[in-house]
């Protein structure tokens, strides 16, 4: 069923009207009103009389918020959500490589980065002859570099309306969908209008109102990165991203619906050692294709003698043939993640060469992440959850992030397909036991 034109007139005017009717009321009377952010709507039509029902899920994501981070700086109002809820205290483990766009994605896929497609947030593929790059406008917004079927395409696929303040693929069409409302990401749009954004896609009529909604900030990322993850400036974005969400909990409370909110991050970070590692300093990789750390060669001549020059190159790295990288970290089947695979072994920036000559060098961050959580926990990620749903004062202990796809459809009463991910890991933090509702 599409909208008729008198419909999407009025749905339009809503968006503008309610969006700046919460953003003047904020306003000293001196102020003049921001304009209304530009939020994409793509037309799927009403929500289903089955989605109608359900419940609605806020998708929260703070990147780079690292698992001990909210008790080490008391973040009052994430740990209050956990006791009101659920929450890992020793945190959960991202999928390997432990960086932004492989574990976004493989949060709302339930597939690991190498199923998901997303094996780096930039990489090559060879049968395209054409590099991904997570800053490049025409690369995400192309939906046949993804796999599998985001949350908000299957909420779509299945009458139910969908909303995306920023998240890794939904600026795509993917298995068919777009989001009904989303954003191109622009990080500079204010922090505290992403939340009054989210209430007002909540205040829309029942019919257009999502029930799926994510939402995204990267401050501890970016302070992690450039002043380390002990550092003040860490510390305070930690405690300005807890303030917002309670910001956001306070006003998700106001709207009186069944609301179930989760909070998560895609990594941890850790302080790195040393300078920059440089690949072309061990192996000749004049007949590779690079991107960052990843190799790419021609032939299977050039792959083997890398490989060969890698293996017992350094301490600070390992080198695998692709179909030999250990199975735990489930990287060793999708040619994206090149051949060979070099892994460092601790908190070493890895990178193909050195720049060329005239070109500045610019030292490696003071803070990183991409490593395997199982052997560096600073990797792990936070996850926090409340809400009708949802068991009050339960925790859990560190599972793969895969496992929160089938559980966010559940809460969503959602049939997902079949992924990496099983809704037996986090069944005994729901109310219903993870069991289907009675027909």
């Amino acid at each position: 069923m599409r909208f008729q034109p008198l419909r999407r007139y009025a749905l339009r005017l809503f968006l503008f009207a309610s969006f700046g009717a919460a953003f003047v009321s904020r306003l000293s009377p001196a102020q003049a009103p921001a304009p209304p952010l530009p939020v994409i709507h793509v037309d799927n039509g009403p929500n289903s009389a089955a989605a109608k029902k359900a419940h609605y899920v806020v998708l929260v994501s703070l990147d780079g918020f690292r698992w001990d981070y909210a008790k080490r700086d008391n973040a009052t109002h994430l740990l209050a959500i956990g006791k009101q809820g659920v929450w890992a205290p020793e945190g959960m483990l991202p999928s390997y490589p432990s960086i932004t766009f492989p574990n976004h994605y493989a949060i709302v896929t339930g597939l690991y980065p190498e199923h998901n497609g997303l094996v780096a947030n930039n990489f090559y593929d060879e049968a395209k002859d054409a590099r991904y790059a997570s800053r490049d406008p025409r690369a995400v917004t192309d939906g046949s570099w993804y796999s599998g079927v985001p949350l908000w395409s299957l909420a779509e696929s299945q009458g139910m309306r969908s909303a995306c303040f920023f998240w890794p693929g939904s600026e795509a069409k993917i298995a068919g969908f777009q989001p009904t409302y989303s954003m191109h990401f622009d990080n500079k749009i204010d922090d505290e209008a992403r939340i009054a954004q989210v209430l007002d896609w909540l205040r829309l009529p029942e019919a257009d109102r999502p029930h799926f909604i994510t939402l995204y900030y990267s401050e501890t990322d970016g302070a992690g990165h450039e002043y380390g993850p002990d550092a003040p400036q860490t510390r305070q974005a930690v405690h300005k991203l807890d303030a917002l969400m309670g910001k956001l909990k306070a006003g998700l409370d106001a709207t009186a619906l069944p609301v179930d909110l989760v909070i998560v991050s895609d990594h941890g970070m850790v302080k790195t050692q040393g300078g920059w590692v440089n690949l072309g300093d061990f192996a000749d990789l004049s007949h590779f294709r690079t991107v960052g750390s990843l190799l790419y060669g021609k032939t299977e001549e050039d792959r083997v003698r890398a490989y060969n020059q890698l293996k017992k190159a350094s301490e600070k790295f390992v080198a695998y043939r692709l179909k030999d990288v250990p199975a735990g970290l489930h990287y060793n089947l999708n040619p994206r993640e090149g051949d060979p695979v070099v892994i460092p072994t601790g908190p070493y920036a890895l990178r193909d060469a050195a720049p060329v000559a005239g070109e500045k060098d610019l030292p490696p961050p003071a803070g990183e992440h991409g490593y395997d959580p199982r052997k560096m926990p600073e990797m792990k990620a936070s996850f926090f959850a409340a809400g009708p749903d949802i068991i009050a004062g339960k925790t859990v202990a560190p599972f793969e992030n895969v496992n929160l796809y089938p559980w966010l459809a559940h809460l969503l009463g959602l049939n997902p397909p079949k992924t990496d991910g099983s809704l037996n890991v986090l069944a005994g933090t729901l109310r219903d036991g993870g069991n289907e509702p009675e027909k």
